[in-house]
């Protein structure tokens, strides 16, 4: 838990981004913000599910390249102790069904990606106050969230449709990479047989016939996702999260 000198709890902030250069300009902002701090920032799905996973962070800014379809969000936002999203909304998303999508998957707040700075910092605080935040351009566009809701989902897909926890989306990620359940259950620190639980769970949900058949559906649906490899100085296995204080890489 962070305090800051006032004695007062710091709002935690985690930022998922593809972009170095917008993490970087992120990071900035929560750093002057005196009761932010950010703890981490990434440039993937995974990665994301890792820094939410280990640090769980108050609040997550996500953009919506991670979150096309809006179903990553459902996942991210289930469960207990799922952190209140904030999706940062680029130019070819901002439209009335995607806004409304991202509020219906479960997100607190969208923002505009060429926002004003204080529009972040706007969001971040009435979403750990437990309020909802619609940028006041995204607001006049979509209208109504409530009533276009029934229609939430970019691109034709309803964002609610495939419900996979976030332990099932990593197991789902990592079947995509071609890993076997023994493999699986190193890298997430748990017992193949509990992996093969996950994997059950995850052909039923997806009405799978076999593993490859369930990487195809994910795929399709947009639930995963082809995201830009990171700089070559590291690899997203070595470091699929960066610390707050490090620069973005």
């Amino acid at each position: 838990m962070s305090i800051d000198a006032r004695g007062q709890r710091m709002v935690t902030v985690g930022v998922a981004d593809t972009e170095p250069l917008f993490r970087d300009g992120l990071a900035t902002l929560i750093e002057r913000t005196p009761w932010a701090r950010m703890v981490a920032h990434s440039a993937s799905q995974q990665g994301c599910l890792v820094m939410i996973d280990q640090l769980h962070p108050d609040v997550v800014l996500l953009t919506s390249e991670l979150a096309p379809q809006c179903q990553f969000i459902h996942t991210l936002t289930t469960g207990g102790d799922a952190p209140r999203v904030v999706v940062v909304v680029s130019a070819h998303d901002r439209n009335s069904r995607y806004v409304a999508g991202t509020m219906a998957a479960g997100a607190y707040g969208a923002v505009a990606r060429n926002a004003d700075p204080h529009r972040f910092a706007d969001a971040i605080r009435s979403v750990w106050h437990s309020h909802r935040y619609l940028d006041p351009t995204l607001r006049a566009m979509a209208g109504s969230v409530e009533q276009s809701s029934a229609s939430a989902g970019n691109r034709g897909t309803q964002p609610l449709r495939i419900p996979l926890s976030r332990r099932e989306f990593q197991v789902m990620q990592l079947i995509a990479e071609g890993m076997e359940n023994a493999a699986i259950a190193k890298v997430l620190f748990l017992s193949v047989e509990t992996v093969r639980t996950h994997v059950k769970s995850i052909l039923r949900k997806l009405s799978a016939r076999d593993r490859t058949h369930a990487v195809t559906i994910a795929f399709r649906s947009g639930l995963l996702q082809l995201t830009p490899l990171p700089p070559t100085e590291t690899t997203s296995e070595e470091n699929p999260v960066a610390a707050g204080s490090s620069p973005a890489s």
